[in-house]
């Protein structure tokens, strides 16, 4: 088996393995693609502090995110079609994460059903909520994660409206997908993914086709989300989710600080800075360049965690320096995913916490709540000088 360094060398080989719309899917953001490309470039900017002749020994990575025990402070972040990316790819992915001991989170979008992936793993996993119009069947997604004993309800609030992607309109972006003389071709090249493929039966959006009214296919499902998405969401519709729900709840999408303090008084369990992986607003901020704001304005009423640009355990390691208490990670374990199932998402982890652990030592800290802002060099002006 090839050498596995770096994500980097997942996101290759998920590249080779991987339809060509599917992986598109994965490595894009919306419009020009600035947001996206700044959410990892930022991280760059910001460098560590060495420290030597200090004890490195007894080293731990393991942390909590809202009163549960994780193996290093991340979670595996909503991520739409795992499905397509590898066959049964969402129960894999939770699979991988209960082995590792950190929390996974099943999207809305996802190709496998929350009960697929409750019957196929023993630990509880947290489910990601997009609200809709139709809330009858909003109603019931919530009903059902809660048969399914979902720990926490994730509600993202950066998708009232669909950012354009390019990549995904020229792909013609479907699940299962649409096989067009393009598409065969590029098939004709990914023999291993057909293959897995036709082992499962999960090939279309099950948390939707069958439950929602009058999508029984893969049309009519492009027609109801194209026109479902709720667009009046608002604090009210939240407060509404959040008792209806009754558990714990995380908020995603926030990258202003007054979004920030409303979710807060919601009693929010946790908060995501996150700007849904540069896919939403392009030209919006980087999320770890938002960080330390929103972390000043509501760090000390909910946990803040941070989303969206985390490529290395060196990143986990400046969100956590800038005030977040944990983060989320897509983009890193779709590329496990894609690139070898359930053993290429374990071996993300392996790498996100190899890294974090070495440098941990490097900069002379044993865990991760010791590491704070005197860890860090960051440019004068990275906040940057905004006029609003």
């Amino acid at each position: 088996m090839t050498v596995i360094t770096c994500i980097d060398d997942l996101k290759r080989i998920h590249k080779r393995r991987a339809p060509k719309m599917f992986y598109d899917y994965c490595e894009s953001g919306s419009w020009t693609e600035q947001t996206f490309r700044e959410n990892t470039s930022d991280f760059d900017k910001i460098r560590l502090r060495q420290r030597v002749a200090v004890d490195m020994s007894g080293r731990s990575t393991e942390s909590t995110m809202i009163g549960r025990k994780v193996a290093l402070p991340t979670a595996l972040a909503p991520v739409g079609i795992c499905g397509m990316q590898h066959a049964d790819g969402e129960i894999l992915a939770a699979k991988a994460a209960e082995k590792f001991g950190v929390p996974f989170t099943l999207s809305t979008m996802s190709i496998c059903s929350i009960e697929d992936v409750a019957e196929n793993t023993s630990a509880p996993f947290w489910f990601q909520l997009y609200t809709q119009k139709d809330t009858d069947f909003t109603d019931n997604l919530v009903r059902r994660a809660k048969e399914a004993n979902c720990e926490a309800l994730v509600i993202t609030l950066d998708l009232q409206i669909l950012g354009q992607r390019h990549k995904d309109l020229k792909n013609g972006l479907t699940a299962p997908p649409k096989l067009s003389v393009p598409v065969m071709l590029d098939l004709a090249t990914k023999w291993r993914w057909g293959l897995q493929m036709l082992q499962t039966q999960r090939r279309e959006f099950r948390n939707i086709v069958g439950h929602a009214k009058g999508v029984e296919n893969t049309r009519s499902l492009h027609d109801w989300t194209s026109a479902n998405f709720d667009q009046t969401l608002d604090w009210d519709k939240v407060k509404r989710l959040m008792d209806q729900w009754g558990g714990k709840v995380i908020l995603k999408g926030i990258l202003d600080g007054d979004d920030a303090e409303e979710a807060a008084k919601l009693g929010a369990d946790a908060i995501v800075v996150s700007n849904h992986g540069g896919r939403q607003l392009d030209g919006a901020l980087s999320s770890i360049r938002m960080l330390p704001e929103i972390v000043e304005r509501v760090g000390s009423k909910t946990e803040v965690w941070l989303d969206s640009g985390i490529r290395s355990g060196q990143d986990i390691l400046k969100a956590l320096a800038l005030g977040a208490k944990g983060t989320m990670i897509g983009r890193s374990y779709v590329y496990g995913l894609g690139a070898m199932g359930q053993a290429g998402v374990e071996k993300a982890l392996e790498v996100l916490q190899k890294e974090m652990d070495i440098s941990m030592a490097l900069c002379g800290k044993q865990n991760p709540s010791q590491f704070g802002r005197d860890m860090l060099l960051v440019p004068e002006d990275f906040g940057g000088r905004w006029q609003a």
